[in-house]
């Protein structure tokens, strides 16, 4: 599954990938008023209400000499990103009953179609932050591109994630309230409202097990710190060997399942 012919059926159906995708997010917003714009709207007011509640309310504090709202948006706007990807993803067999029943379809590419829906969401918002940077300031520069290979990395550690998800949540329904949990308790374990620097040293390296630390702190060395990955080669193969097994398991996983999906399904 992770060999030259699935990449190879990615490029061959790259069109209808793209089609579903557009579909998916079309969908997601039909009959509301606002539309799309909602997509925008939403975590928009999100990141409105923490801004509101920790700089004025709490009054942080800039971070590293920089504005509170730059720090935290460069944190957040991933976040989004990875929880509404992986909810997607989980259910994009659920949700696409038809292909796994009625086309000749790969169905281990309907991760990527729920992956890229929100990610046309994401660039998106990429693009409002680095003017937002920009109005504060603080101008694009080489170090912003360094956003795409993080992003890259996150969209892989998402796909094994997704075909592990997506194939139990099959079989055992509760599987999306405990991913909906976990989210939860992961979001508020990562440092993306609050700094890693606010905890005893002693517990840093618990932190930065999670492979979304290695994600948020990435976004916030290309936008603020101006560092490069490699400058970090122990957390980068920790990221990469955790991604790594993630995608061989969730591969076997898909694999072992899907001749049984029809039949559940």
């Amino acid at each position: 599954m992770l060999g030259l012919s699935f990449f190879k059926d990615i490029y061959l159906n790259r069109r209808l990938i793209l089609q579903l995708s557009v579909k998916d997010l079309k969908d997601k917003y039909l009959g509301s008023y606002l539309g799309f714009l909602w997509a925008v709207i939403q975590p928009t007011i999100s990141i409105l209400i923490f801004w509101f509640i920790f700089q004025v309310g709490f009054k942080s504090m800039p971070v590293d000499n920089y504005p509170f709202i730059l720090w935290l948006v460069a944190g957040i706007i991933p976040w989004f990103f990875f929880s509404d990807a992986i909810m997607n993803a989980t259910n994009s067999i659920v949700s696409n009953v038809f292909l796994v029943k009625n086309v000749v379809f790969r169905v281990s590419l309907l991760p990527i179609v729920k992956i890229i829906s929100p990610l046309i969401i994401h660039l998106i918002f990429l693009v409002l932050m680095v003017l937002m940077f920009w109005g504060y300031g603080y101008p694009p520069n080489i170090y912003f591109l360094q956003i795409f290979y993080y992003l890259f990395a996150m969209s892989v550690f998402l796909l094994g994630i997704s075909w592990i998800t997506s194939a139990l949540v099959i079989f055992l329904k509760d599987v999306g309230q405990i991913l909906s949990m976990l989210l939860q308790f992961g979001y508020w374990i990562t440092p993306i409202l609050w700094s890693l620097k606010m905890i005893p040293g002693k517990y840093e390296f618990l932190i930065k097990l999670n492979p979304m630390y290695y994600i948020i702190e990435g976004y916030r060395n290309s936008l603020i710190f101006r560092s490069w990955f490699w400058e970090y080669p122990r957390m980068s193969l920790y990221f990469w060997f955790v991604t790594l097994c993630f995608l061989f398991i969730g591969a076997f996983i898909f694999k072992r399942l899907r001749p049984h999906f029809a039949d559940v399904l």
